[in-house]
């Protein structure tokens, strides 16, 4: 892989919403009487989801967001929690006329997704996961400010280049890390330190659900952050609880195993009929 973008086969087509000033970006290809929405994680944008978009266009209507602060969304110098984040995916839900979608969080993207289901549950017709947050990581104060605290000094691209190629962990993606480390540090550094700093800060409002009258799917790699403790909080959410871990993948499993990544997907979206055959 070369690029994380979209191509012509997917019948990509750009759309602007505008929330209070900011303007968001989102793409939309494919359809069918179901839709997906894709919600990128920590300084990423849509095209992280490149390789679904061809897979699932002739299954699906799918949406595809770039949240404030990523992408070719506005970047202001704001606050970046994770209500800020799943306000622009309701913004994009009303703009793009969708009554109810599955969402699709990677990564912080899934703390976006359970705050989406938390203000608007009507909208979400499943909640799906990928190697991404449905409560926040175990932690103390301490550990959350030695890993935020770097992001807001001058050598912040040095730590965020780290940070990043420590999410890939098997040899073979090295190119694959290379080409997300280069995206990923387009992002501005007060965007990096938002998102970062939501993500441990007490002070913001929890994303952890209690139940959820939907079908919740998660998608993981094997990873220590992954415990027997979070696949039972993930499996009493819902009666229609699906929980699988991928081997030998990265963080970034959509991308780098998209194949495998995608017919795993497809699967499990078919069982509870959320998208067409």
């Amino acid at each position: 892989m070369t690029d994380i973008s979209f191509g012509v086969a997917a019948g990509a087509q750009s759309h602007i919403v505008s929330v209070g000033a900011n303007r968001i970006r989102y793409v939309t290809a494919g359809q069918g009487e179901h839709t997906l929405v894709f919600v990128h994680g920590w300084a990423c944008h849509l095209g992280f989801w490149c390789g679904q978009a061809a897979a699932l266009a002739d299954k699906a209507r799918l949406v595809f967001v770039d949240l404030p602060g990523h992408g070719q969304s506005d970047k202001p110098e704001t606050n970046y929690t994770m209500d800020f984040f799943a306000e622009a995916v309701m913004a994009v839900l009303r703009d793009a006329g969708v009554e109810k979608a599955a969402l699709i969080g990677h990564s912080m993207g899934g703390a976006v997704i359970c705050r989406v289901y938390d203000h608007a549950p009507e909208k979400v017709a499943a909640l799906v996961s990928v190697d991404g947050l449905l409560c926040r990581l175990s932690g103390t104060p301490a550990e959350g400010r030695a890993l935020v605290g770097p992001f807001a000094t001058p050598h912040y691209r040095e730590h965020a280049t780290g940070f990043i190629r420590s999410l890939f962990p098997f040899p073979g993606a090295e190119g694959l890390c290379e080409l997300v480390t280069a995206e990923m540090l387009k992002t501005p550094q007060h965007v990096m330190f938002g998102g970062m700093f939501a993500m441990v800060s007490p002070d913001q409002p929890d994303w952890a659900l209690q139940r959820v009258n939907a079908p919740v799917i998660v998608l993981n790699a094997r990873s220590s952050w992954w415990n027997a403790d979070y696949e039972s909080y993930v499996r009493s959410l819902s009666r229609q609880a699906e929980y699988q871990v991928m081997e030998g993948v990265s963080h970034f499993l959509m991308l780098e195993q998209a194949t495998a990544f995608n017919a795993l997907l497809v699967e499990r979206l078919q069982k509870f009929e959320l998208i067409g055959k």
